[in-house]
């Protein structure tokens, strides 16, 4: 039988008000505490949602004995930093993504918690939506053959606010990072770490990249068209195209989603979404607590392997479209620092 887990909120924000909604439905999971720099933000959130506690600083919140595990959901440029204060305190981690501004920092968070010996993984809801398992399973069974073009869309319009997330460079700004780490994940799952990347962007006033399209090629001939922005609205799909047919993840289809699977004009199905409650971020919290129940300190489904994967990645886009956080970039403005 699994334990009681106290959860606690490291940045209570919109992201966190949602997953914490979400977490009401888990009989296992407990709202124990909310963590802000600004304590009558961390009360209001508490009330709001139900929390026992609210903690007007995150080293307070971390010294907490009650604290199982903790909810890092404060911007990307903060990752590293938060995690590491949480890791150090032994608090099971499920960090937000994008998991770090790059690779180098999620290897030294994953080497901290190996130290430590305290679980850590990155909050990629998508990796446990009941839509996506099932669009991997139709592809990886081979009934629609090879794939053989991932395309995969993320836009909105955002309205510019130098000062806010989106578009401040020293928080990690830009829609690579906020948004476009879905499909470059949707081209990672399903085809793999490509052999070469090409990529146009846009950048703000601010320097932080707004839009962004991105092409990578495989050794086998496979391609992935990917792009994000938040100068304009996209569907907001991933299409799988293969030998034999396509699938198509449905509109908003990093969250619980329906699946179109197309195998000839008289061979089309819908299957609808399995998902019945909540916005869908209850999936990546019920994995955690199952983690911790079987004492592990790392995912099987949402690896560090595949979060450093990612990273790797998305450092490759950002060199060759010139995207770099001062703050966090030395080795990739020194001398593109990959691999």
């Amino acid at each position: 039988m699994s334990k009681t887990y106290n959860w606690a909120i490291l940045g209570c924000g919109h992201i966190a008000r949602k997953f914490s909604n979400d977490l009401k439905l888990l009989p296992n999971a407990k709202l124990y505490a909310t963590a802000s720099r600004d304590l009558n933000k961390a009360q209001e959130f508490a009330n709001e949602l139900g929390f026992e506690k609210a903690y007007g600083s995150y080293e307070e919140m971390v010294n907490d004995p009650k604290v199982d595990a903790v909810y890092v959901a404060t911007p990307h440029a903060f990752h590293r930093e938060h995690a590491l204060l949480c890791l150090n305190h032994k608090k099971a981690v499920l960090c937000e993504k994008a998991f770090a501004i790059n690779k180098n920092e999620a290897e030294e968070m994953i080497a901290c918690a190996r130290e430590n010996n305290t679980f850590l993984m990155e909050a990629f809801w998508t990796m446990f939506q009941p839509s996506f398992i099932k669009a991997m399973e139709i592809l990886k069974s081979g009934e629609l053959g090879k794939i053989k073009l991932v395309r995969s869309d993320f836009a909105f319009k955002a309205p510019f606010i130098e000062e806010k997330r989106l578009y401040n460079i020293k928080l990690g700004g830009g829609s690579l990072l906020d948004i476009g780490i879905y499909p470059v994940f949707a081209a990672l799952t399903s085809l793999g770490i490509p052999d070469t990347i090409k990529t146009l962007a846009t950048f703000s006033q601010t320097g932080t990249e707004e839009s962004i399209s991105m092409i990578f090629k495989y050794k086998d001939g496979e391609m992935a068209n990917l792009t994000s922005g938040f100068s304009s609205f996209s569907p907001t799909q991933t299409e799988y195209s293969c030998e034999n047919g396509y699938l198509i993840l449905n509109p908003r289809w990093h969250a619980p989603t329906n699946i179109t699977v197309w195998k000839g004009m008289d061979d089309v199905r819908t299957i609808k979404s399995e998902h019945k409650e909540g916005s869908g971020y209850q999936y990546e919290a019920q994995h955690v607590m199952k983690c911790l129940d079987a004492g592990k300190i790392e995912s099987d489904k949402m690896s560090w392997q595949t979060s450093l994967n990612l990273l790797g990645i998305l450092d490759r886009v950002r060199v060759d479209a010139g995207i770099f956080f001062p703050d966090h970039d030395k080795d990739l403005l020194l001398n593109g620092g990959i691999e």
